[in-house]
């Protein structure tokens, strides 16, 4: 059984759907559990839509939600924009930081499901990578409706999840249906771009990105 899969039965056996985060960093830090999304690269999909968009961060600021060890906010921070990025495992932020010092990334530990209200309408890009699909009901469809008003006027949301098959799964992750994915577009926020992509590593697996981009 992964790692990933032991430690959230665990957790929501005993009513804490987001502890699991904090037991799964911590074990691997000690060594006995493996973090599957712990790669040196940022996401692909992400790479590929700052290629695809020309997009550049001077002068603008990045939110970068349930952050893990970094490897996407460092990639936002190399293209210059300001960067805050986050995530509810106070053990992932620190280990963030000692794998990027003297990085431009403000790390801090966070939770999606209480966000503090001063970054309500604060960031030029939010990214929401592979996060939301870690949490089960009812708790998602509480973290969607908060991903949405962290974005500031004329800002962008990019999403980006797994995507449901239809076929039952004992995640995490739980991939993400259209409507869900539809759902990140609350009032002020309108889809500019949602792409299902087969992965071509594994052609039973498809994927989500998703681009919503606010008025002002």
């Amino acid at each position: 059984m992964p790692d990933t899969t032991r430690l959230a039965a665990a957790s929501l056996a005993a009513g804490d759907p987001t502890g699991w985060f904090e037991q799964l960093y911590a074990e691997a830090g000690a060594g006995t559990a493996e973090v599957p999304w712990d790669v040196p690269r940022p996401s692909k999909l992400l790479a590929e839509w700052v290629r695809d968009g020309s997009v550049t961060g001077a002068g603008r600021r990045a939110l970068v939600v349930g952050c893990g060890l970094g490897r996407d906010a460092e990639f936002l921070a190399g293209l210059g924009f300001t960067t805050t990025a986050f995530d509810i495992s106070a053990t992932a932020v620190r280990t963030a930081r000692e794998r990027h010092p003297g990085s431009p990334v403000e790390y801090g530990v966070a939770d999606l499901l209480d966000p503090p209200p001063q970054w309500r309408g604060g960031f030029d890009l939010v990214l929401e990578s592979n996060n939301v699909q870690a949490l089960p009901e009812p708790v998602r469809d509480r973290a969607i409706a908060n991903v949405g008003p962290l974005v500031a006027p004329g800002g962008t949301l990019l999403v980006l999840a797994a995507a449901a098959t239809g076929t039952d799964t004992d995640g995490p992750p739980w991939p993400l249906t259209r409507a869900e994915i539809d759902a990140f577009a609350v009032p002020g926020l309108t889809p500019v771009r949602i792409d299902e992509i087969a992965d071509p590593d594994d052609p039973l697996i498809r994927r989500w990105r998703a681009e919503f981009r606010a008025g002002g």
